[in-house]
């Protein structure tokens, strides 16, 4: 008698351990890995995800890697310590010529512009000769590159005329305010802090690819990942972009939202903070079709050609095969 109610007390409890067991597998969500800019914009829409269960409601569950560098997001994606970064379809299509089966899918089109202080005597490229010119991003900033190539249009030669300071944006920042420089491209969020502070902008990359020829709004960055683990986890990663759009429009549409990030700001001053939050609304992708392929495509032969192959290594054609989209199988 006792030995049976011992077997049937531990048939119990296997019953309910593999119920619990079962639940729990069932509750299981799967992991994103993603790693960024530790300060990046990016985190604004990926703490709003955390921060509203945007990722369990959705089924996966979301892994934020902060990290110090650009390049360290790279390294870790080229190791498979992360699932996806954030990075320009310049270096997806540059890394697809070394065989990388990189994928991009557009995530802002908030761009970089070029500010000079309030009374500057510059209003144009052609003003610029002559001027001492920070440059964000060095030598091979896209930036810098179209505005290059806008100015040779212009039988101006930016790379020998102007005198170059290349550094860090904030470090560029300090020198602008300082009065080191007499203009400077820099990044949308630092240049919208100079805005915030009286300093005027001459033109932004918008400007300059459609003094180019392009009039269409293009992507600057995308979420980057492998086509291997796309194809692998593609319900999970459509989910995941759908919610990175939900949060962004929370943050554009939802004061209490907004508020919510504002100390990923790092900014407590509320005209700085207003104008931050206009060019990342500004930057949502609402459209992104061939037409806007073929433009990037466009673009890319233009960069080619100024920032040769230590730009595009191998890969002189851009490829509009690297586009991932959203409803791929």
């Amino acid at each position: 008698m006792l030995l049976s109610l011992k077997i049937n007390f531990i048939t119990s409890l296997l019953i309910v351990l593999s119920i619990f067991s079962t639940a729990s597998l069932s509750e299981a969500k799967a992991p994103i890995k993603i790693s960024v800019l530790k300060f990046g914009t990016v985190n604004w829409t990926l703490e709003t995800i955390k921060k509203e269960k945007l990722d369990t409601q959705n089924g996966f569950e979301l892994i934020i890697q902060p990290l110090a560098s650009t390049q360290a997001g790279k390294i870790a994606l080229q190791a498979n310590a992360a699932d996806i970064i954030v990075s320009d379809w310049i270096w997806v299509a540059r890394q697809r010529g070394f065989f990388k089966d990189y994928l991009f899918f557009p995530y802002s089109s908030s761009a970089g512009s070029i500010v000079v202080p309030k009374q500057s005597p510059i209003h144009s490229i052609e003003d610029l000769i002559g001027k001492k010119v920070g440059i964000a991003g060095g030598g091979l900033d896209k930036n810098w590159l179209l505005l290059r190539a806008l100015a040779l249009r212009k039988n101006i030669n930016l790379e020998a005329g102007i005198d170059k300071v290349f550094g860090a944006p904030p470090l560029l920042n300090g020198l602008m305010k300082q009065g080191e420089l007499d203009a400077l491209i820099n990044f949308w969020h630092y240049s919208a802090r100079l805005k915030a502070e009286g300093y005027r902008e001459i033109i932004n990359t918008h400007g300059i690819i459609e003094q180019l020829g392009i009039r269409r709004t293009l992507p600057i960055l995308g979420y980057v990942f492998s086509e291997k683990w796309a194809l692998e986890n593609a319900t999970v990663l459509n989910k995941f972009l759908i919610a990175s759009q939900e949060a962004a429009n929370l943050l554009c549409t939802s004061d209490e939202h907004w508020t919510a990030i504002l100390p990923l700001t790092r900014t407590q001053d509320t005209a700085k903070q207003q104008l931050l939050r206009h060019h990342y609304c500004d930057g949502r992708i609402n459209h992104f079709s061939d037409a806007e392929k073929q433009a990037i495509a466009h673009i890319y032969s233009i960069l080619a050609d100024i920032g040769g192959k230590q730009l595009v290594g191998s890969t002189t054609q851009f490829d509009t095969a690297l586009f991932w989209t959203a409803h791929q199988p």
